[in-house]
């Protein structure tokens, strides 16, 4: 398993201080993703930048992390870490759900409603990756616990989560932090014009 699927099992198993958006996941999912990469020495940040190394890396552990590692620009100049978060995330948490899908982790049920999507009907199966997670999960490790709590799981700040020493991850981790933040506030900035639009409506008698 990837610290992405983790991340995606302990989503959908822990208690979350408010409905998970699909966004913010696909955000989070982008940075497990790059963390992989850095830990497989496929990637290294460097002044905001993601160059890809020379070292011999790793082979990625699931389809989706290859795609992930080819999405990669390979010439200078190279992707800003945050731009690479943005264009990686689009559609991520879909993929990642569908993947475990059809890997039968993912099972449909019809009684049980799920904190992820309001209207999801899929649970998790009991499975050695889902007891490998809440294994991660129980062990505090840095990087699964700050990625979760900034999308609002378990009732800790992100200020709370397990300090991260490496000054790569920590780049990766606060580029994540930022795209969750300007994504939450082009959010407010989107139901404020939707509210002052109700208003004038009211106003003009319509």
């Amino acid at each position: 398993m990837t610290t992405p699927r983790d991340l995606l099992i302990v989503t959908m198993d822990m208690p979350s201080s408010r409905p998970v958006e699909r966004g913010d996941l696909s955000l989070a999912l982008a940075g497990a993703e790059l963390f992989d990469l850095l830990v497989t020495g496929a990637v290294r940040p460097a002044d905001g930048l993601l160059v890809p190394t020379d070292l011999p890396a790793e082979p990625p552990a699931d389809p989706l992390l290859d795609e992930a590692a080819a999405s990669l620009t390979r010439q200078p100049p190279y992707e800003p870490v945050a731009d690479w978060l943005w264009r990686r995330g689009r559609g991520l948490s879909a993929a990642y759900l569908a993947a475990l899908e059809s890997e039968q982790q993912l099972v449909r049920q019809r009684s049980r409603r799920w904190v992820l999507f309001r209207s999801s009907r899929m649970v998790l199966v009991d499975s050695p990756a889902r007891r490998r997670a809440a294994h991660r999960w129980a062990a505090d490790e840095p990087v699964l616990a700050t990625l979760a709590v900034s999308v609002g799981i378990h009732d800790r700040r992100p200020a709370d989560a397990p300090t991260v020493t490496s000054p790569a991850v920590a780049t990766i981790l606060a580029a994540v932090a930022d795209a969750l933040t300007e994504l939450a506030d082009e959010r407010l900035r989107r139901a404020r014009k939707l509210t002052d639009a109700a208003v004038n409506n009211v106003r003009r008698g319509y």
